[in-house]
């Protein structure tokens, strides 16, 4: 069938000239490949001059041959070839909103003069997965009238011509099913869905496009400064209007793919795969590019060109020789806010487009070359193969629903002409001057504004009111988007009226320190969690002052997870209560600097615990006891729970490691220097008393400090010590040093937890959002019982790596998108068969990447299944050389993947979001041991915590800095009984809890446990004996066992929840 060239108006791909691919290369999906089997002279022959050409190509245009190869398969894969070739429409509808209802004309069906195929199909540029096939119907001459240009005469004979194909086609036993929807969202312009019938039906759509034959209408008439739409007809008042209506191929599938994953080419305005084909051409008809170049260069140079080129300014035209009825580039932009011309010269190919989806569009281009040009970044996963939502993309969204409120936002804002220009859809009508609205009020406290408009759904026909809700992103700038303050213009400046009538009666004249009297409007915020929500209050005044749309139709998606992570009378996510921790530390090691008198000098103070990196689930919070609720330990100054109390309130230790000078006088033997550490932390003790008045308890292991209603264990370090517990002499009296566990958890416990603790202080001064997001994520950890296989620190660093390498991302903005990044990365990471390298204060270099991802693969097999590498920790993985195993990565994977595609789903469509993600399913476990609420310390952090009426010894009030008796320090009885059954029945199960509140242990049989062993008179703990004739076994007694649970935690387990059905023997 020949192509030929349709109206500019119309659908298709680019006029360019492009290589079908033979029938057979084509079905590439039904081909079996087999091995080529070569000769050892055509195996070892030298390389060909295009062979080497090859070679140099990818190592001056790609970072490594990899992404060469990656580029190449993708155009083929995502490249459609579709072979030729239930439910129809039950009755014909006319695919068209009549507003208003009548206009004048008449109609009659024809068949049609000319059947073409065209589009991206034919071109070979059609992508999968949704392949979409066009035909382009012409209207017979005869049915169509010169001046049906005028008041949509001819748009609506268009739809009817449709309706006539429609109802002729619905008999045929060729067609599945079929149904209207619009092109590119405009309701001006139907097109007719057609599918295969039975089981091809998802295989392609024909998408039919009705259009009038070339040349029957002179372009001059559709000129932006031309009227087509009489008043009189649309208003019945006469009111004087302005109008404005009216290896390539290969290149051109990458720039589709890319468009895609940033669901930039969906809706009406965006930018589709038309207009990529035409940006194509344009660059190949400008000589920016050229035929030689490859797929990768001709994507690059694309990418390139967005990223410097604004098309809302400088609009670009196609048009070598347009007619002198041709408006000009300047026409255009008065007219249109993005400027793409067709060649014709007569039609804007971007006049749906709003400027900022052309930002976004540009913002993205520039950061896809920015991580392109990365050496460490994988540009061709990040860039082509990772999805970008708008929910996981912005760090705000918010939504307008009942669309039909912005027809009163048309008339607040007067937009009856443009009303009419969109054929009364008030929602593109309005959008526009929304968008702008918001630029204004946002400001600086934002750095990219998005929107999205979904597709109009297929259906019979179309319907007004039947609209999904409006989608907005924010991208926001950290360090002014949770100001509190918007300070205007000086009270007598010009600006000043333009400012009061923004803000209306929220802007007053206000008095700041520096004498100056300017206008400013004063948001509402105490707390970090309210601070972030100040965009929200802009977006909801501005929209109720100047559009009349209710704070009831806005919904914001700004913070819904933060929910799971607030505690308290006064809800807070947790900064505030971190500064107070990290400034009470601050001040306790400025004060143990300063002490004097003893035996050697103090080298560093260094924090070693969450809570001093802003990380902490639930930082601890300065407590005043109760002194009714316990009885007192005189000797050792303590507080004692009276009997029959609760457990009392869980007071965090917070880590502190005091490093003492090396000296000759620190001894040689592992037991002496212990007893010079204890000595050392009774000596800090003693100072800190005297000094301070802070009351302390020494031990062998620590010092407990009580400050500021806060518990500090101080830790005394000799940086020899790790080294001397290596040393060991033979019998032979030879001195061998063997690493062993004992040095390495000193050398974790002393070295790296300090060391990442700083560093991740420092993350969270660049990245605010950085603390709630990890406290998030290791919040869901805990909730889905995974906190003991993820420890603290790895869930740290893996946060820490979304906001290191972000690509294809900007830095998470706020906890929430942090939050579904982290969820994103534990679910679609190669873990197998790649290392997670976090580059902490930047130190790796492209070099030290290789040498990392070389090492991983020479000694896979030895290294734990999640490899996490930071610049001081290359080859061991020393956070993740325990845990998880392989079976729990799977489980932790799959509930990652599921919980990101629920979570997302909700919170774009307004469901509660603690029902699925925060709890975990409870079916796979074999045991359940429900535990007694009085004795759960943390009850309280619970996701859902269950109201009591008892106390735990703590008061409200204000503490004290210094003096009083000790709490109870570190007494978690659910905690140390999961230690008791995992030491007791860790050969038999793996026993789970939510260490935050969970009142729930899991317990998980193993198994190989339940095989029948040998009988062993030492191997017969929690064992039987079974005999099968001669043979004598010995299996797991699970009824002993059970009961074993029961009075291991008498007081604690409430009761023991046995699933028999789960057992294998």
């Amino acid at each position: 069938m020949k192509k030929k060239q349709t109206v500019a108006e119309e659908p298709g791909e680019a006029p360019v000239k492009a290589k079908r691919s033979k029938p057979e290369e084509a079905e590439g999906e039904g081909v079996v490949y087999h091995p080529v089997k070569l000769s050892r002279s055509d195996l070892y022959r030298p390389p060909s001059a295009d062979e080497l050409n090859q070679l140099k190509e990818a190592e001056s245009l790609f970072h490594c041959s990899l992404l060469k190869m990656q580029v190449r398969p993708l155009t083929f894969l995502t490249s459609a070839h579709v072979n030729n070739n239930n439910n129809k429409l039950s009755h014909i509808k006319v695919p068209f909103l009549l507003v208003p209802k009548t206009t004048k004309g008449k109609f009659h069906m024809a068949p049609p003069a000319s059947i073409d195929l065209v589009g991206s199909y034919p071109l070979g540029t059609c992508i999968k997965p949704r392949i979409t096939v066009d035909l382009a119907v012409t209207i017979p001459a005869d049915v169509l009238h010169p001046k049906d240009v005028l008041n949509q005469r001819y748009p609506r004979k268009r739809a009817l011509y449709l309706a006539g194909l429609a109802q002729h086609l619905a008999s045929s036993s060729d067609i599945g099913t079929m149904r209207y929807s619009c092109l590119h969202g405009n309701r001006l312009r139907p097109v007719l869905l057609l599918t295969p019938p039975c089981k091809d039906s998802s295989s392609f759509t024909l998408r039919v496009h009705a259009c009038p034959p070339p040349g029957f209408f002179k372009p001059s008439r559709f000129h932006p400064q031309r009227n087509n739409i009489r008043t009189d007809w649309y208003t019945g008042s006469q009111t004087p209007l302005s109008d404005h209506r009216n290896s390539f191929a290969d290149g051109v599938a990458l720039l589709k793919v890319w468009l895609r994953q940033r669901e930039l080419d969906q809706g009406t305005g965006g930018f589709n795969g038309f207009l990529a084909s035409m940006l194509l051409t344009y660059l190949l008809i400008t000589h920016r590019i050229s035929n030689t170049m490859t797929a990768y260069q001709l994507l690059r140079n694309s990418l390139n060109f967005l990223a410097s080129t604004d098309l809302t300014v400088n609009g670009i035209s196609l048009a070598r020789d347009p007619d002198s009825t041709a408006p000009s580039l300047a026409d255009f932009h008065n007219a249109f806010q993005v400027v793409f011309v067709d060649p014709s010269g007569h039609l804007n190919m971007c006049a749906d487009m709003t400027a900022c989806t052309y930002k976004q569009l540009q913002a993205e281009a520039s950061l896809s070359m920015q991580f392109w040009d990365d050496p460490t970044v994988d540009g061709f996963h990040g860039l082509l193969m990772t999805p970008k939502p708008m929910i996981r993309t912005s760090d705000h969204v918010f939504q307008l629903c009942e669309l039909v409120k912005l027809q009163s936002s048309c008339k607040k804002l007067n937009l009856l002409s443009e009303l009419m220009d969109h054929s009364g859809n008030y929602v593109h009508t309005a959008l526009p001057f929304i968008l702008s609205l918001l630029q204004r009020g946002l400001g600086e406290r934002i750095h990219l504004l998005t929107h999205s408009l979904s597709p109009e759904p297929e259906s019979d026909a179309p319907k007004h009111k039947a609209q999904p809700p409006l989608s907005f992103g924010l991208l926001l700038n950290p360090e002014l988007a949770t100001s509190v303050l918007e300070r205007g213009p000086s009270a007598d400046s010009p600006k000043a009226a333009e400012f009061r009538q923004l803000w209306g009666s929220r802007s007053e004249l206000r008095r700041f320190q520096d004498s100056a009297i300017t206008e400013a409007v004063l948001w509402e915020g105490k707390s970090m969690c309210q601070k972030q929500l100040v965009p929200k209050q802009i977006i909801t005044h501005l929209l109720q002052l100047h559009a009349d749309i209710p704070e009831s139709s806005v919904r914001y998606v700004g913070a819904m997870v933060d929910d799971v992570i607030k505690t308290g009378s006064e809800p807070s996510t947790g900064e505030e209560e971190s500064l107070l921790v990290v400034q009470s530390y601050d001040d306790l090691s400025r004060k143990l600097w300063r002490l004097e008198d003893l035996p050697l000098s103090i080298t560093a103070v260094q924090g070693a615990h969450p809570a001093l990196r802003y990380t902490q689930v639930f930082p601890p919070r300065p407590l005043k006891m109760d002194y009714s609720f316990f009885d007192r330990d005189k000797p050792s100054r303590s507080l004692v729970p009276k009997e029959g109390k609760p457990c009392p309130a869980y007071i965090t230790p917070i880590t502190v490691i005091c490093h003492m000078e090396g000296s000759g006088k620190w001894p040689h033997d592992r037991l002496a220097i212990r007893h010079i550490r204890a000595a050392f932390h009774i000596r800090l003790g003693e100072l800190l008393k005297k000094h301070h008045n802070y009351t302390c308890r020494p031990g062998p292991t620590h010092l407990d400090v009580w400050k500021d209603g806060l518990v500090f264990r101080i830790q005394v370090a000799y940086h020899r010590e790790p080294q001397v517990l290596r040393e060991s002499v033979t019998a032979e009296g030879l001195q061998v040093v063997r690493d062993n566990e004992e040095a390495q958890a000193l050398e974790m416990a002393t070295i790296h937890k300090p060391l990442l603790t700083s560093t991740l202080h420092g993350l969270q001064q660049q990245h605010p959002c950085f603390g709630a997001a990890c406290r998030l994520a290791k919040r869901w950890l805990g909730a889905q019982l995974f906190s003991d296989d993820i420890t603290e620190d790895t869930a740290d660093l893996l946060v820490a790596s979304v906001f290191l390498q972000p690509a294809p991302f900007t830095p998470p903005g706020s906890p929430q998108v942090g939050f579904l990044r982290f969820l994103h990365l534990l679910s679609s990471f190669d873990w197998r068969n790649n290392p997670l390298v976090v580059n902490l204060n930047n130190q790796l270099t492209a070099a030290d990447y290789t040498e990392i991802k070389n090492d991983f693969m020479a000694s896979r097999e030895s290294l734990p299944v999640m490899f996490i590498a930071t610049p001081k920790e290359k080859k061991l993985s020393i956070w993740t050389k325990k845990a998880p195993s392989v079976q729990i990565l799977q489980r932790v994977v799959m509930l990652a993947a599921e919980s990101l595609k629920v979570l997302e789903q909700q919170l774009m469509d307004g469901g509660q979001i603690q029902d699925v993600v925060m709890r975990p399913p409870l079916d796979a476990y074999d045991v359940l041991i429900h535990l007694n609420v009085k004795q759960v310390p943390l009850l309280s952090q619970a996701v859902d915590p269950p109201t009591v009426t008892f106390g735990r010894g703590v008061m409200a009030g204000s503490v004290t800095q210094a003096g009083g008796a000790l709490p109870v320090i570190d007494y978690n009885p659910v905690a140390l009984y999961l230690a008791e059954l995992r030491e007791s029945f860790g050969d038999l199960a793996l026993f789970f809890c939510d260490p935050y509140g969970g009142t729930v242990i899991a317990v998980l049989w193993k198994p190989k446990a339940f095989i029948p062993t040998p009988f062993k008179t030492s191997q017969m703990t929690a064992r039987s004996v079974e005999v099968t004739g001669e043979q004598v076994n010995a299996i797991p007694n699970v009824e002993a066992i059970l009961e074993d649970f029961r009075i291991m935690g008498q007081g604690l387990v409430k009761s023991v929840e046995a699933r028999t059905e789960k057992w294998s023997f």
